[in-house]
């Protein structure tokens, strides 16, 4: 195996190597001290499960299937002591004139990651539950008005109708982004469908304008389409407008604008209210957390986390800062297709 050609897949793989298996021999050519410490062993018959699905791999790759090059996977690792350790395995095939000579990778240990999505999916299971159980009371409420305001005048039974959308609205987000279900059966990744940075920014100003506020709109150098879940990202927007408007009152303006860069697409939406106090900012997006000017607001502390959450399932991310006119300004940057 070529030194060079060794080291440019070490460095696609971040640089640190775990591992090196042989190939087609199967033969541990190396096993870094930190990998043999996740895994418990260093013996050959130990490390064999690692080796599942290897054989069907190097074949695909060499029937034409390069995305079997490199490959990321997770699982729990049943350790000689009879511990289950969460690892995390990146590894890649190294090649020799076409033909596959080694395996190299990296095993971390992931139990960060699962605490970490535990814990996300404890959260969304009291946050649905809060959610849910004032909507049906809701839901329960509006159908009997519905059911015996039969005699009621149109514009009342609209509203009726109205109303009960709305609720079966906001129980369909529910179960899109707080059930725990589906956040077990998806990972936490999100679907994706394209759609316009630029409708979405008009769509955030329009609702701050139906409130009656002055809104500054400045759209940039914005692709055609993005990628990413339309409900997901509108619901984004609208805690961060909501944000503004319960914090920012009038006369205070808001800012929302759009561009793209190098690093990706940048979202921000800002406002030249009281703001908070700096050293509040970086507390900003904690669950629960509520800034000392929250007094006398409704909230419970949990839109801006589940704004952020939202995002971070996009690929992308969510901060804030002082804004430059007072107020604040939070900033959501998104991959490029």
């Amino acid at each position: 195996m070529a030194d060079a050609a060794l080291f440019r897949r070490l460095a696609e793989l971040d640089g640190s190597v775990a591992f090196v298996l042989g190939w087609p021999e199967a033969d541990w050519r190396y096993l870094s001290p930190h990998a043999a410490s996740l895994l418990g062993s260093t013996e050959a018959g130990a490390l064999a499960p690692l080796l599942a699905g290897l054989a069907e791999r190097v074949r695909r790759y060499e029937a034409g299937d390069a995305s079997r090059l490199q490959l990321e996977r997770t699982l729990d690792w049943a350790r000689p002591d009879g511990s289950s350790q969460p690892l995390r395995i990146l590894s890649a095939l190294e090649l020799d004139a076409g033909r596959v000579v080694a395996v190299i990778g990296l095993i971390r240990d992931n139990s960060a990651e699962r605490e970490r999505l535990q814990a996300q999916k404890r959260f969304a299971s009291m946050l649905n539950h809060e959610f849910r159980t004032p909507l049906a009371t809701i839901d329960g409420a509006i159908q009997r008005l519905e059911a015996t305001g039969q005699q009621q005048d149109a514009p009342t039974r609209e509203r009726y109708r109205r109303i009960a959308q709305a609720v079966d609205r906001l129980l369909a987000m529910l179960e899109d982004y707080l059930s725990p279900d589906r956040l077990a059966e998806t990972g936490h990744k999100a679907r994706t469908r394209p759609l316009g940075a630029a409708v979405l920014l008009e769509e955030a100003a329009s609702r701050a304008r139906q409130a009656g506020r002055q809104v500054d709109l400045l759209i940039g150098s914005l692709p055609a389409q993005l990628r990413g879940d339309p409900a997901a990202l509108r619901l984004a927007l609208k805690v961060l407008i909501d944000n503004a408007l319960l914090y920012a009152p009038a006369p205070a303006r808001l800012s929302l604008s759009g561009d793209a860069g190098p690093a990706g697409l940048e979202l921000l939406v800002a406002d030249n209210g009281p703001g908070l106090p700096a050293a509040e900012v970086s507390d900003i997006f904690q669950k629960g957390f509520r800034g000392s000017n929250a007094a006398g607001h409704p909230g419970h502390g949990l839109g801006l986390y589940l704004a952020r959450s939202v995002i971070e399932a996009q690929g992308g991310r969510l901060d804030a800062r002082a804004g430059k006119d007072g107020g604040l300004a939070f900033r959501i940057c998104l991959p490029l297709p």
